[in-house]
């Protein structure tokens, strides 16, 4: 050990104590007021809903908190336990060369890793979101998604990988301005492939058929000038009792998609505001600032990779001796978390701006009475929570809490 390693316990341990410290003061405040529906909610939420959707927030932060401790050990085991060194050592053996040996270490990582997450994801599902009557998901789905998964983690993570390590061993002193652009070129040809290409393997997504919704939202995309490649239902159901809807794609792959659920919730006003509302984050260009923050975030962490690559107190200090690109990479994933963590305050304020704004265009484009409808029928049917702890809010949640988000609209529409 030396001083990064202590360094870096002091920032996992208070990452640590935070987020549970966060999660109990949430955990209090909804319990707190589980028993009055907000004033502005009354007439929509009835008290039933209301401690529902309480009684859901207490339960998922319970799990949580067990994750988080979780975690760190796994965490601590990995690095200053040995289990990278061990797992690094276990496929050097076989001597192969050093990027076949890199390739390999990081995806069984990957693997073991998941594997290791395993009985939380599946407890989220069959147990916490059953509980609530969200999980529609059967065993044999849920086996059938992790399976997919794994294989499209080696499909594209092997060549990634082998390109990424290939970059690191020939540009020179500056192969992270490489890695950087090729990471950035990758990022864009993803999005715009995920929705023909990786999406349908998860799920059925098929054109709108409804014509009378079909023709309102043709009606919003000419007003909005937003061109698409189609207006598509995606089957959530299949897995979830949640509701959503959003855009995808990139230049003219872009699809709008509806869940399954939110068209059995929400009327055709209803959902005409809340496509409006997404479509506000495209016209105010929120995609392309936040492409452009996470490129410049993107760019800085690997600037940092490419300094700590060569130093042997990172190695050391994080619990290995054996330095390596890939060593180096798996390590920096793992830490950069820890310490990016105190930056979440900054991101949701951001991220809650740019809600207000798509609001804001929902309510000029279509109807923020509408929209406040369509929000407040979600709200219910997701059991969200109405009282968030207003400082755990601020830190962790990229949309306003609701009582500000619904008098913000609210102002608009008088």
């Amino acid at each position: 050990m030396n001083g990064f390693s202590f360094l870096f316990i002091t920032a996992l341990v208070l990452m640590t104590a935070v987020e549970l410290w966060l999660s109990f003061r949430q955990s209090r405040h909804v319990s707190a007021h589980r028993d009055n529906v907000p004033e502005a909610f009354k007439d929509q939420i009835s008290l039933e809903d209301h401690q529902k959707a309480a009684s859901y927030t207490v339960a998922k932060g319970k799990v949580n908190r067990i994750d988080g401790l979780f975690g760190m050990a796994v965490l601590l085991l990995w690095t200053l336990g040995g289990g990278l060194a061990i797992l690094s050592d276990f496929w050097q053996s076989f001597g192969w060369s050093d990027m076949t040996v890199g390739v390999v270490f990081i995806l069984s990582f990957f693997l073991l890793s998941s594997i290791v997450d395993l009985p939380f994801s599946w407890y989220r599902t069959f147990i916490l979101e059953a509980e609530f009557g969200f999980n529609k998901s059967s065993l044999g789905l849920f086996f059938s998604d992790l399976i997919k998964q794994t294989v499209l983690m080696l499909m594209i993570g092997a060549p990634l990988l082998w390109g990424a390590f290939w970059l690191m061993d020939s540009t020179g002193t500056y192969w992270w301005l490489y890695l950087w652009g090729a990471w950035i070129g990758f990022t864009l040809l993803m999005m715009w492939a995920y929705p023909a290409f990786i999406a349908p393997l998860f799920n059925k997504f098929s054109p709108l058929e409804d014509e009378s919704l079909k023709s309102r939202v043709e009606g919003l995309l000419t007003r909005c000038g937003f061109k698409s490649q189609g207006i598509f239902v995606m089957d959530g159901s299949r897995r979830s009792g949640h509701g959503n809807a959003y855009f995808t794609g990139l230049g003219g792959n872009k699809r709008i998609v509806f869940f399954d659920t939110l068209l059995k919730t929400l009327n055709e006003e209803q959902i005409e505001a809340v496509l409006a509302h997404e479509l506000g984050h495209f016209r105010r260009k929120h995609v392309i600032k936040n492409m452009a923050v996470m490129a410049v975030l993107s760019l800085i962490s690997l600037g940092l990779l490419g300094w700590v690559v060569s130093e042997p107190w990172f190695y050391v200090g994080l619990g290995v001796t054996t330095q390596s690109s890939a060593m180096a990479l798996v390590l920096f994933m793992l830490v950069i978390p820890v310490f990016g963590f105190f930056l979440h305050p900054m991101m949701t304020a951001m991220s809650r701006k740019y809600e207000y704004e798509a609001d804001d265009y929902a309510a000029s484009v279509s109807s923020g009475k509408h929209l406040i409808e369509a929000l407040v029928a979600l709200y219910q049917e997701n059991a969200s929570t109405l009282t968030p702890d207003p400082l755990v809010s601020a830190i962790y949640d990229s949309h306003p809490p609701a009582t500000l988000r619904v008098a913000h609209l609210e102002a608009q529409t008088i």
